[in-house]
């Protein structure tokens, strides 16, 4: 899997697969992630409080005015820090992880296997490991923006309150849907922009050596935009289950009781409310997260991902 080097990539000083350069995978996921899903957390609040209560808000736009008329920026942001802790441990998790188990998986293991397959179960396994991370805190952020008043404050409190109340075990009662709903997207996220981005470049008709750093950041760019609208898709359903467990699970009941009831209440259509947002939401975040990683990557005189 290694590759020459790109016109404008300064030669690196980290060897491939080695641990300095999963570190600085790993490092990158965190950059990558932490900021671009706090950038967006404005459409994820209004996302998870329509998902709830449909008829909480006319629109989206209708939604910020709202917001901002009552609670200013701070209002329009709630919920940042959660996000931002969480999804920093999350991206170095998902990032480092996948590359760890891409080149196990597909140079290792099964160097015959189908190069789909290794993306899919290199992903999977990432994401496995990376929400047990994340969990806690997406916990804490859904709680925080479906619930009006809001359960907490901001990150500590709703850390302090849920422990207090429910114990660690109440920080991780998501986590079963969580997997849910990020297992299959970080497969999509992960194969379909591996795969996107090998045939802009088949498309291209040259090899992805003979372009330079910036081109090959902007295909990471288009290619991550692509994967995002996938991920959004298929993650939805999960994604809502997500946000009305954590605002509307009773207590003492199973999440398997729990998904009952509230299908129940909202059926399949209630599954996709909010979907909309979420595609422009995710398509803009997939794509800004790769164009960050590879860049990053680049900077450090690694190769772009994808493509070889």
């Amino acid at each position: 899997m290694a590759a020459t080097k790109a016109q404008g990539r300064a030669p690196s000083k980290i060897e491939l697969y080695t641990p300095e350069y999963f570190g600085a995978c790993t490092l990158g996921g965190i950059i990558a992630c932490g900021p671009t899903h706090s950038s967006v957390t404005p459409l994820d609040l209004v996302k998870c409080r329509r998902q709830v209560d449909p008829s909480i808000y006319t629109s989206n736009l209708q939604a910020w005015r709202s917001i901002y008329a009552k609670e200013g920026l701070r209002g329009v942001f709630f919920g940042w820090s959660p996000t931002f802790v969480g999804y920093s441990f999350q991206g170095a998790g998902k990032y480092g992880f996948y590359e760890v188990f891409k080149y196990l998986y597909g140079d290792k293991l099964f160097p015959n296997a189908n190069k789909t397959v290794v993306y899919l179960g290199a992903s999977a396994s990432a994401e496995f490991l990376a929400d047990m991370a994340l969990c806690p805190f997406e916990a804490v952020k859904v709680r925080m923006q479906t619930t009006l008043p809001p359960y907490a404050n901001n990150m500590r409190e709703g850390l302090s309150k849920i422990v207090s109340k429910e114990g660690v075990a109440g920080l991780y009662k998501g986590l079963t849907p969580l997997w849910g709903r990020q297992i299959p997207y970080t497969m999509v996220k992960f194969a379909t922009f591996e795969t996107t981005v090998n045939k802009i470049y088949a498309t291209l008709g040259k090899p992805k050596e003979s372009y330079n750093a910036l081109q090959q950041t902007g295909v990471s760019f288009l290619g991550g935009y692509i994967a995002g609208i996938g991920c959004a898709v298929i993650s939805h359903p999960a994604d809502v289950m997500v946000s009305k467990l954590n605002a509307d699970r009773q207590p003492g009941e199973s999440g398997g009781k729990a998904m009952s009831r509230i299908y129940g209440n909202i059926g399949f259509k209630g599954l996709w409310n909010g979907l909309p947002v979420r595609i422009a939401m995710i398509g803009t975040l997939t794509a800004f997260q790769w164009l960050i990683y590879d860049t990053f990557k680049v900077s450090l005189g690694l190769p772009t991902t994808g493509g070889h």
